[in-house]
Formats: C-alpha cells, sequence, structure tokens
C-alpha cells in the first residue's frame, strides 16, 4: 500500500544486489575492489577454475542498486560503463516491446507462446511434417488457435549427429512453408509475414524466421546440440558463461537491444547440470537488455530426469521447466505442445506477473520524502 515512488527508492537503497565484474585486467579487478570497499560495498577477488590467465580476474560487488551506481561512477571508464549499463538493463521496466520490422509485440504483460513447426525429416522430438507443406500450414493454423503468440519454422535438425544441410536445401524446406503460410494463415488472422531472424549458429544466419501471431518463418529445428552429459565446450565453463564474448556479439549491429531476443540455448553443449544451473539464474540474463526466450521443450535433459522417458513423454517435465522459466522472468518459450504449454504460462503469469500499485486514490508522497 505504500506510494510507488516510494517503493523504488526503498528498493533501490535496500535491496541488495551481487554483481559479477569481468574478468578485468588484474589491475582493474583490484581497483574496482579497493573502489568498491571504500564506499562501503562487499567485494571479492574471483580467479573461476578452468581459467588459464592469471593476469585477469572477476570481482563479485555486493551492494544495494544506488551503491552500486556510486562504484561505477567512482571506477569510471569502460568498467564503470560495464556496471551502469548491466545495472540499468536489469532494472529497466519489464514492460517494453519488441520490435519486428513493422511490427511490435509487447513484452512483459504476459509470457509468448513461440510455437515449433520441424519442416525436417529427422527432427529429435519426432514431430517432423518433413516436405509437406500443407500438413505444415495446418499445424501451424491449429498452434495459432491453440495460443501461439508466434510460430518457428525449423529447416534443420540439431539433435545430436544430424548431418548438416546446405544453405540452399534449408531455404528449400522453409520458404514454401512461410509462402503458404503467409496467405492462409495471415489472411485469417489478419498479421503474418516474415519479422526476424534467429542465429542459432554464429557461423552464418540461420532462417528460424519470427512473426506476430499468426505467421510463421523458418530455421534449424530445436534440439540438444550436444549430450547432455557430455558438454562441448571446457566443462567449469560452458559457453553461456561467456558473457564478454556474447556481449559484443549482440552489440555488433548497434544498440538496437528492442529487435534482439536472446537464448542462452538449454540443452546445447551443456550437461544435465549446466542447464538447471541456467534455468535457475534465468533472470540474469536480463542484464543483457534483451528479451529473453529459452527453449526447453522435450529436451534430454527432462527426459534423463524422468528416468529416459521418450520425447513423447515428456509433457509434464516440459512444463515444469516452463513454469520456472515464466518465474524466473523469461519473456518467451519455444514449445511443440503449445495449448497445454499456453495454460502452463498463463498461470504462471498469474503468479508472478503482480505489480505494485498505489492505493487508490492515494497522493500522498510522505513516505519517499522521509527515505
Amino acid at each position: 500500500g505504500a506510494d510507488a515512488e516510494a517503493v523504488r527508492t526503498i528498493v533501490a537503497r535496500g535491496l541488495g544486489r551481487a554483481m559479477l565484474v569481468g574478468p578485468l585486467p588484474m589491475a582493474e579487478a583490484q581497483a574496482l575492489r579497493k573502489t568498491a570497499s571504500d564506499l562501503g560495498a562487499f567485494a571479492a577477488l574471483s580467479r573461476p577454475a578452468g581459467r588459464v590467465d592469471p593476469e585477469r580476474a572477476e570481482v563479485v560487488v555486493m551492494a544495494p542498486a544506488d551503491a552500486l551506481t556510486s562504484i561505477a561512477d567512482a571506477v569510471g571508464g569502460n568498467t564503470g560503463r560495464m556496471i551502469r549499463d548491466a545495472l540499468g538493463a536489469f532494472l529497466a521496466p519489464r514492460r517494453r516491446v519488441l520490435k519486428c520490422r513493422d511490427r511490435e509485440l509487447a513484452l512483459g504483460e504476459r509470457t509468448l507462446i513461440m510455437g515449433i513447426i520441424n519442416v525436417t525429416p529427422d527432427s529429435f522430438s519426432g514431430d517432423g511434417v518433413g516436405g509437406d507443406t500443407a500438413r505444415a500450414v495446418e499445424q501451424g493454423k491449429r498452434m495459432v488457435e491453440e495460443g501461439a503468440d508466434i510460430l518457428d519454422v525449423g529447416g534443420e535438425s540439431t539433435r545430436p549427429g544430424a548431418e548438416p544441410v546446405s544453405f540452399e536445401e534449408e531455404l528449400g524446406r522453409v520458404l514454401p512453408v512461410i509462402q503458404a503460410g503467409h496467405l492462409q494463415v495471415g489472411d485469417r488472422q489478419g498479421r503474418a509475414g516474415q519479422r526476424g531472424v534467429n542465429h542459432q549458429r554464429h557461423q552464418r544466419p540461420a532462417l528460424r524466421r519470427r512473426d506476430g501471431a499468426g505467421g510463421g518463418g523458418g530455421g534449424r529445428g530445436g534440439g540438444d546440440h550436444a549430450h547432455p552429459r557430455h558438454p562441448a565446450g571446457h566443462a567449469e565453463e560452458p559457453e553461456v558463461r561467456r558473457r564478454d564474448r556474447g556481449d559484443q556479439r549482440l552489440s555488433g549491429g548497434g544498440d538496437r537491444r528492442d529487435h534482439l531476443v536472446v537464448d542462452p540455448g538449454f540443452g546445447f553443449g551443456k550437461t544435465v547440470e549446466h542447464n538447471l544451473e541456467m534455468l535457475r539464474r534465468l533472470g540474469e540474463f536480463r542484464c543483457l537488455g534483451c528479451a529473453v526466450m529459452i527453449g526447453t521443450s522435450r529436451k534430454s535433459t527432462i527426459g534423463i530426469l524422468l528416468d529416459d522417458a521418450p520425447p513423447e513423454e515428456r509433457l509434464e517435465g516440459t512444463a515444469a521447466t516452463v513454469a520456472l522459466a515464466v518465474a524466473a522472468g523469461a519473456d518467451l518459450v519455444r514449445v511443440h505442445d503449445v495449448e497445454e504449454m499456453a495454460r502452463v504460462a498463463r498461470i504462471a503469469d498469474a503468479v508472478v506477473r503482480v505489480e505494485h500499485q498505489p492505493p487508490p486514490g492515494s497522493e500522498h508522497k510522505w513516505a519517499h520524502e522521509k527515505a
């Protein structure tokens, strides 16, 4: 029942945050630790296991939000900018828009649902429609009716052991579905067409197209990129932790973060333990300033946790991960079972997307003034 402005002020001063900064050159890391300590914050130097560069370190700084801003100002330079940018993105209003060409999708009001249409002959989840364009379009229409906001048409499987396909072959699989879906689904819903591209791999652009509800696009069918017990990268430092390089890739085209969605890649080159930790800490990706999406649907980690259940028996496990992802702050979830997961997200949203409201008719500011 407190005034909204007072709540913001008290939270900024009283709610502690823990921020991991770096890796920095050792001299800069030590300077940050000293500055933080001088300003009354807690700070610790960290050398993560497996880091091969003894001249670099990370600093864990623990302080309220306004104190972190003061530390950033005192440190200055690139380190100060990183702290300010990350804090500003993390604390930014959850309600914003995702810009998709000439269309905008509202974020923060509820969790958006991305429905998966695999036009591959070897989908890991067993739901691929191959080259049957009519079947793919019908699947898309059904997903829209079940609550999909975005349709994701995948033209190459990423399941373990899948053979890569040429760019031309991927186009040949995806474009007919985009074109047919644009006409049949779009005319019915009044909104369709390609509205975005998702890069699953960094070597070349993929074709996963994003669209407002009712449209379609193309890309790779989602599967585990490596066996979840055998990550492709270093065991102590999976790629998802390399924010220093990932953030540079995100900002390479200028600061257009309202056009970007970050997906940490549940199941791609990670162990079961990595995937569970990533889901627990999903909210940390807000510091990138982008919308956050996650795709846990029918993944191998769920199967392993359910005593090696096959993909078609992972519905309840997927539902649990979707609910937890919503609670952790996901803006979008990418799923095979649209109707069921839309219902899960609706309940989870009702629990977690509750905003502070000032008392009805309240005009007093005394709480803020005293703060």
